[in-house]
């Protein structure tokens, strides 16, 4: 059975730092193009990174640019998510996506998702 964990979500401040973990099972690890997505009460989830499942490519919604870093651990079955200088607009539920081969903007895409993690920025 193909599962997603995430964790590492949690209040902070404005200009904060976090990092989100995504564990994943090793038989869709391999093929499988990661993604974070983020949902904000009453609002559709949208798309926040990707990182290809060569780890080769990379991309970045404009709102997270040069503050957000996405990188996967193939040994260890793990994405990640390195939140820089948050902001209140970040807040929301981050989910971790799974899509075969090549990576998608479109949470409606994905394969498989995690049951989320919480990411609350304010002071």
């Amino acid at each position: 059975q193909v599962q997603l964990v995430e964790s590492g979500g949690g209040l902070v401040q404005p200009g904060g730092s976090l990092r989100l973990s995504c564990a994943t099972s090793q038989s869709i690890f391999d093929i499988y193009s990661m993604g974070w997505f983020r949902q904000a009460p009453g609002k559709e989830r949208e798309f926040v990174a990707f990182i290809d499942w060569r780890a080769i490519n990379t991309n970045y919604a404009d709102s997270v640019k040069d503050r957000f870093t996405i990188s996967r651990d193939n040994d260890k079955n793990m994405v990640y998510l390195q939140m820089n200088s948050l902001k209140p607009e970040d807040t929301g539920v981050y989910f971790c996506g799974a899509k075969y081969f090549r990576p998608s903007y479109d949470p409606g895409e994905y394969d498989y998702w995690g049951q989320g993690t919480q990411v609350t920025v304010s002071s």
